[in-house]
Order: structure tokens, then C-alpha cells, then sequence
């Protein structure tokens, strides 16, 4: 679905280039202990793995053939050895290589993590939550399993083909070379593999992506699925990206599956060749040449080379896959927030002061503006309401003030001065909101309210509850303040979720205050308690409200009526009434209609008509 939103993917052209490897490769350079340790390892039982196929070759022709048991035992002895100095260097290469996976995956993590808390709130609008998930979590994992467990295959099988050629080399140097060319046929066939394995892969990231995304929305809007019946459709729509999944992973895995037998029919080829001309010389054997362990030796070391070579075909495909998994990461890493402290920005140590609108026009799309020519003084300590039509420009002001956005043309200041002149923090950390739809992490109620002063005392936490009339709520339940609120708050009801809510803007001491229809969505009992919450909170603070219910604002030093992004009325409620514009009929209106819900609810049950004129 998220392709409804205006979302797209990148598209990334051609085969790996050398920048994501070396990119990938930068991840290693803080663990460059480790990244050396478990590298000397491999290159240490690669050695040992060598030179145990040289005593099986002395025991052959030294000891079997010669009828030597002394030496056979000497042999063995030293194999003995070989074992146990083998089974140290694989321990001490998978731990390390385990450990290493696991830091860079952790280290990947915290960097994306903390690079998208830097990401303007336009970032997060047009971006499906399934996506960032899919960057964070699952890539992230490809490519630390690429850095470790990849890059320790790789660096074995490159080790073991350098040390047997090398040892084919002291057995036979000219039945060697007879071998060497067996090198750049395997690097065409890899060559000519991965450009179509990689092809395949980024597609099979890109739908992951895509089903991420729409998996998440299906399940945070299960409700809304299940009330219009669409089960139907929200499975064909799942059904189409499963199988754009399912038909790229199966053209990467199709060649993945070709490159092995490729590789096992060129080695089977040189070790033919081997056989065929060794053999040969083993009736010259004392004319200078090879003995029977020798042949053997050297077969064993074309299987030395090749089986890490057929197992990095296997190595191979999942370096596609991480890399196609990197390029991805690497995107959202190199995404540049849209809203940056400015140069020489500075924290004044307050923002209260009065709030000025100068001439401010903003929009998301250059084609509909939302706000033209918006101009507005805001003094210190005045609680600004904001009313008019869903889609007037309501909550761009709220966003605008909170600095989410930017305004494309004029200015805002703060106590006089340009706010883009300030700090995100110096203006983030003083402003306190309260949403629509609240939201509350999982977690007790005293978490969730001590998120808004992270070094509050319980006392303190106790004390903005109660000032936001939540505590009365709270102490109903038997765990009280302890009680878990389930993922978002499920276990709550609306109403306490938003009292939650303030009390967590209350306990944040904000100089600045914003809400945004807060109490469109409970009853009026509710309705009450966060009104007398919010009066505390607004006490001696600069306060911008966006209203449904317009009996809630009564109290508010201005009322703003805002229509197509401009200032249509302005004034105290009973100042906007005597003028008898939009916001007496917008008023008006609503009371009528609030007056004949209260009717319907107490008649309607003894089937009493509705009175005329109500």
C-alpha cells in the first residue's frame, strides 16, 4: 500500500560497485583487532589443514610403502599434533567471527537508530514505517552476517586456493601450472554469474521492503479491514507483492544453483588432467617423478582449493544479497534531514517571549499552498486558539511553530528574534504537545508519564498526574501507577491515554504549549478532566490550541479563524460572536447539533419525536 502514499523505492542500477564494498568494509575498521585475529586464524589452520596433507603423503610413501613403522608412528604422532593445533585455530576464528557479526550488526543498528531521530518529520510523513523497519532490522543483519561469517568464508577459501597452489608448487611446479589457468575461467564464471544474481536480489529487497510495509499497515489498520469487509482485497494486494518477491528471488536462486555445478565441472576438469599426467609419472618415479603420496597430495590439494571455491559460490550469492541489502541501508544513512541547525545557532536558555508570524507562506506541494502571506503576533503568556475548516492550515501553524517545518518564504521569531537563528533542542526541549490520537510506549503508566522529564522523581510524576486529573483514574487500577499500558496504550481507553498524555506535558514543564484536538475523541466527563488540565498547563505559558469542540476554547485570549491559509476572523469568543461571521455559524451550529445529540439520547429511547426547531 505504500505505493498509495506517493512512496517510491530507489532503483539501483548495475552490478556491486568497489564504493558499497569498500563501504561495507568501513564497518569493520572500529573492530580492526578482531578483524586481524580472526584473519591470521584462518590463515593459521589453512597452513595446518596444508601441512596434514603432506604427513598423509609421507605416511604413504615413507611409511605403507616403505614398510617404515617407525616412522608411520612419527607420522601419526605429528598428525596428532596438527589435530589439536587445528581445532584451536577454528575455535578461536568462529568465536571471533561470531563476536565480530554481532558488534558490527549492533554498531549498524545504533547508527541508522539514532541517524533517523536526526530525520525532519517531512522524512516520516511520506516514508511507510515497514521500510525504515526493513533498513534497521533485516539488512542490517545481512550485511553484519557479511562482514563476519561472509568475509570469513571468503578470506578461508582465498587463503586455502594461495596455500595449495603454493604447495602444489613444491610437490610439481609444472603440473601446477597445469592447474593455474583453472583460476581465471573460475573468476569469468563468477564475473559473468553475479551480474545476474545481483539483479535479482536487490529486486527481491526492494519487494521485501514493499511487503514489509504493507504488512505493518494491515496490521495497525486490522479495525478498519475488518469493518469494511476488505479481507478480500488486502490479500490480493498482499498476493501481488509476495509474488514480485517470489519471482526475483527465484531468477537469483536459479543462477545461484548454476554457478556451483559451473565451478564442480572445471574442477573436475583439472583434476582429470592431474590424474592422468601424474599417473604417467609415477613409473619414472625415480628418474624425479611424483611418487604415489605425492599424486595424492596433489589431488587432495586441488580439492583443498576447490571445494572452498564451490563453497563460495555459495558465499557469493549471499554477498549479492548483502550488498543489494547495503546499498539500501547506505541510502537511509545518507539521508540529509530537510530541517538543520543553521550555522552559529545557539540555545538563548528560553523561548518565551512573544511569537511573531511574518509573512510566512508554506506548502508539501509547490502545486497547493497552505498557507499565503500568513502573518500573526502572538504576545508571551497568551493561549492562541485555532478553528476553521479540516485542511485550512490549522495543524501546518502548530507544526510550524514547533519547528517540524520550515516556512518556504517569510519569517518566524521568537521574542524578537529569527527562529532558525536557535537550536532544534533549545526549541524541541521547551515545547510540550498534546496529539489528537495520543500516543504511549509500551510500558508502565509511570514510565510513560516520567518520558516527558526523564529525571523526575516519583513524587513529581505523582504530581503531574494529578494535575492533569489523571491520578484519580490511575489509583483504580491495582497496580496503579505500575500498571503496563500495553503496545500504544491498547489496555486504555482514549480518554486515558490523553490524560496520560498531558500529564506527561506537565511533568515536561514546557514554556511553550501545543494541542491538537485533544479532546475530539472522548465523552464529556473526560472532556472536563482535560480541560482542567490543561488550564494548569497554560498557566503563565504561551499556548496554541486547534479545537473541534469550540466550547472548549471559550476561555482561550484569542480565537483564530483560519480559512484556505489565511486569517479569516479574530478575537475573544464573545467578541467573535456579537460579529456574527463564520465562527458564530460554525458556533452556533455545533450547539445545535451537541443540543440535539443530548435530546435523541435521553428521548429517542421512548420513541418521543424530536422537538421542531432544535
Amino acid at each position: 500500500m505504500s505505493e498509495h502514499f506517493g512512496f517510491e523505492e530507489e532503483e539501483f542500477q548495475g552490478s556491486y560497485n568497489l564504493r558499497t564494498l569498500r563501504r561495507i568494509g568501513t564497518l569493520l575498521i572500529p573492530h580492526w583487532r578482531a578483524t586481524i585475529t580472526f584473519v591470521a586464524a584462518i590463515a593459521f589452520v589453512a597452513i595446518v589443514e596444508a601441512v596434514e596433507t603432506l604427513l598423509v603423503s609421507r605416511a604413504i610413501d615413507e611409511g605403507i610403502k616403505a614398510g617404515s613403522a617407525d616412522t608411520l608412528i612419527q607420522t601419526l604422532l605429528m598428525y596428532g599434533f596438527s589435530v589439536v593445533l587445528l581445532a584451536s585455530g577454528v575455535f578461536v576464528f568462529i568465536y571471533v567471527t561470531g563476536r565480530l557479526g554481532q558488534q558490527v550488526q549492533y554498531d549498524l543498528r545504533k547508527k541508522l537508530f539514532n541517524h533517523l531521530q536526526t530525520l525532519s518529520l517531512a522524512y516520516y510523513s511520506k516514508t511507510p514505517v515497514g521500510w525504515i523497519m526493513s533498513r534497521v532490522v533485516s539488512d542490517s543483519e545481512r550485511i553484519s552476517d557479511l562482514v563476519s561469517w561472509g568475509l570469513l568464508d571468503v578470506t578461508w577459501g582465498t587463503v586455502n586456493i594461495i596455500t595449495a597452489l603454493l604447495f602444489m608448487a613444491l610437490i610439481n611446479w609444472q603440473l601446477m601450472l597445469v592447474v593455474l589457468p583453472l583460476v581465471p575461467v573460475l573468476l569469468i564464471i563468477a564475473t559473468w554469474f553475479q551480474a545476474r544474481i545481483i539483479v535479482g536480489y536487490r529486486d527481491s529487497r526492494k519487494a521485501n521492503s514493499k511487503i514489509t510495509g504493507n504488512y505493518n499497515e494491515m496490521i495497525t489498520g486490522v479495525r478498519v479491514i475488518k469493518a469494511l469487509n476488505r479481507e478480500e482485497s488486502s490479500l490480493d494486494e498482499f498476493g501481488a507483492l509476495t509474488r514480485q518477491m517470489y519471482h526475483s528471488s527465484y531468477n537469483a536462486a536459479w543462477y545461484s544453483a548454476l554457478f556451483m555445478p559451473s565451478v564442480m565441472i572445471a574442477s573436475s576438469m583439472a583434476v582429470g588432467a592431474v590424474v592422468i599426467m601424474g599417473g604417467r609419472q609415477v613409473e619414472t618415479v625415480v628418474a624425479g617423478g611424483m611418487s604415489v603420496g605425492q599424486i595424492q597430495a596433489f589431488i587432495s590439494f586441488i580439492t583443498f582449493m576447490m571445494w572452498p571455491v564451490m563453497e563460495m559460490a555459495r558465499v557469493f550469492a549471499s554477498l549479492q544479497h548483502a550488498i543489494a541489502s547495503a546499498e539500501r541501508s547506505f541510502s537511509l544513512l545518507d539521508t540529509h534531514a530537510d530541517i538543520v541547525n543553521r550555522p552559529a545557532a545557539v540555545d538563548p536558555g528560553t523561548i518565551m517571549g512573544d511569537i511573531v508570524f511574518e509573512n510566512v507562506n508554506f506548502y508539501y506541494d509547490e502545486k497547493k499552498p497552505v498557507l499565503k502571506d500568513f502573518s500573526l503576533h502572538v504576545k508571551a503568556g497568551e493561549t492562541i486558539a485555532l478553528v476553521g475548516e479540516t485542511g485550512g492550515g490549522k495543524s501546518t501553524i502548530v507544526n510550524l511553530v514547533c519547528r517540524f517545518y520550515e516556512p518556504r518564504n517569510g519569517r518566524i521569531l521568537f521574542n524578537g528574534r529569527d527562529y532558525t537563528e536557535l537550536t532544534m533542542d533549545a526549541i524541541h526541549s521547551r515545547i510540550g504537545v498534546v496529539l489528537q490520537t495520543p500516543h504511549l510506549f509500551s510500558g508502565s503508566i509511570l514510565e510513560n508519564i516520567r518520558y516527558g522529564r526523564l529525571d523526575a522523581s516519583d513524587d513529581e510524576v505523582f504530581e503531574a498526574a494529578k494535575l492533569a486529573g489523571a491520578h484519580e483514574f490511575i489509583t483504580t487500577f491495582e497496580q496503579g501507577y505500575q500498571t503496563d499500558v500495553g503496545e500504544g496504550g491498547g489496555l486504555l481507553s482514549t480518554g486515558q491515554k490523553q490524560l496520560i498524555s498531558l500529564a506527561r506535558a506537565v511533568l515536561a514543564k514546557p514554556e511553550l504549549f501545543v494541542m491538537d484536538e485533544a479532546t475530539s475523541s472522548v465523552d464529556t466527563l473526560t472532556e472536563a478532566l482535560i480541560q482542567k488540565g490543561m488550564d494548569a498547563l497554560m498557566d503563565g505559558r504561551t499556548s496554541f490550541i486547534i479545537a473541534h469542540r469550540l466550547s472548549t476554547i471559550k476561555s482561550a485570549d484569542r480565537i483564530v479563524v483560519i480559512e484556505g491559509g489565511r486569517i479569516k476572523e479574530m478575537g475573544s469568543h464573545s467578541e467573535l460572536l456579537r460579529q456574527k461571521g463564520h465562527y458564530y455559524n460554525l458556533y452556533t451550529k455545533q450547539f445545535r447539533e451537541e443540543r440535539e445529540a443530548a435530546y435523541r439520547k435521553e428521548y429517542a429511547p421512548q420513541g418521543e419525536p424530536l422537538a421542531a426547531g432544535l
